[in-house]
């Protein structure tokens, strides 16, 4: 067997990007795909998800501008705990003190893990709107008035976050699509037809897309996921007449325009709810054995949705079209969270299990239980 050699790392922020592009083949033909369906696999990064790429880049960024003083600087950030989680990691490397303030709504293992990196982690309640000055961002602010030293990189407005994706994951994405040859059995267009990915901050899809559209394939097809209660979606009405409300899949949408999302950059939006995200993280888990987390489920609830529309449709059932749906994150964050442990428990039984029960019951004397089918 040979191994193809990877040069020793420096440190852990080196691990950051570099993820594969999955082809999610079975879930394709299960829906009558004839277009290629790959999915971009953000949680084998160093950190856990897509966000550990702009921690990395905001944090370098930072430095090379003398904003961040080694031994004194204490970064400060709002955040679904992603960021944060990359921001902790890339802080206990280079020596930085860290603050979180986080939405009680987000998962136990994201505080777990902020905490396991040294950082501090203050929860602010989930119904305060972002410019209430208990909601995580005002908290944020609040501690950087206060605390000497204090600096928030701030994901939202920072355009290192747009940059990073801009950068590192849209060159990644179109050098896995053209370094991979078109065959018979495996038809490909050799281009990024269409692009799918949900918009938090919204620095993902705007700098994917300017990667895509401005050196690869200028007619690729980008489509921002947004989940139902947010209103980051073009046009208005499809966020419906109401405010934003809650929801629970965590890391994307927003009760505000964040300022790096460019709907310039975004030709069409669809909407997503927590039902259909958390059916498709399952799908996603039992098909494709990949172990993401609610907002991948988002992600590919939206393309699926999306190819089943009027333009969606020409892509859909051309061979050899490429379409990549980026899956920002892993279920390690949300194994505690109610609709993974539904799901992972679900009473519904396989016949394989009625199978196990009724060998079990037999080897024990009991009477065998009979499927009902």
């Amino acid at each position: 067997m040979s191994f193809t050699s990877r040069p020793i790392l420096d440190n852990a922020l080196d691990a950051v990007g570099n993820t594969p592009l999955i082809r999610l083949d079975k879930i394709a033909t299960e829906e009558g795909l004839k277009c290629n369906l790959l999915g971009k696999l953000e949680f084998v990064s160093a950190g856990g998800s897509v966000k550990d790429r702009i921690a990395k880049a905001m944090v370098l960024a930072a430095e090379k501008e003398g904003k961040l003083i080694p031994g004194k600087s204490v970064v400060i950030e709002p955040t679904s705990g992603n960021t944060g989680i990359g921001l902790a990691m890339a802080c206990a490397i280079k020596g930085y003190s860290v603050v979180i303030t986080m939405p009680k709504k987000m998962s136990l293992e994201k505080e777990a893990l902020l905490r396991a990196l040294g950082a501090e982690v203050i929860r602010t309640p989930n119904e305060e709107p972002w410019d209430s000055p208990r909601s995580h961002i005002g908290v944020a602010q609040r501690l950087r008035r206060e605390i000497e030293h204090g600096i928030i990189l701030d994901q939202y407005c920072n355009e290192n976050n747009p940059l990073a994706h801009e950068y590192t994951t849209g060159p990644e994405i179109i050098a896995s699509v053209v370094s991979t040859p078109s065959t018979s059995s495996r038809p490909s267009s050799m281009k990024v037809d269409a692009f799918i990915g949900g918009a938090g901050t919204g620095g993902t899809v705007t700098g994917v897309s300017r990667a895509l559209k401005k050196t690869h394939n200028p007619d690729c097809i980008v489509v921002g996921v947004d989940p139902i209660g947010s209103v980051l979606a073009l046009p208005d009405n499809l966020n419906g007449p109401n405010e934003a409300k809650p929801y629970v899949v965590e890391g994307i949408g927003y009760d505000f325009i964040p300022a790096v999302l460019s709907f310039a950059d975004v030709n069409h939006w669809v909407k997503t709810s927590d039902e259909d995200a958390f059916k498709a993280v399952q799908t996603l888990m039992r098909k494709e054995g990949l172990l993401v987390g609610g907002s991948s489920g988002s992600a590919l609830s939206g393309a699926l949705a999306w190819l089943k529309t009027e333009q969606g449709r020409i892509i859909a059932e051309t061979e050899g079209l490429n379409v990549v749906v980026l899956l920002p994150d892993g279920i390690r964050n949300y194994m505690s969270k109610e609709w993974f442990l539904k799901s992972a428990f679900s009473d519904e039984r396989s016949d394989l299990a009625v199978r196990i029960s009724g060998i079990l019951a037999q080897e024990e004397g009991k009477p065998v239980q009979r499927s009902s089918s």
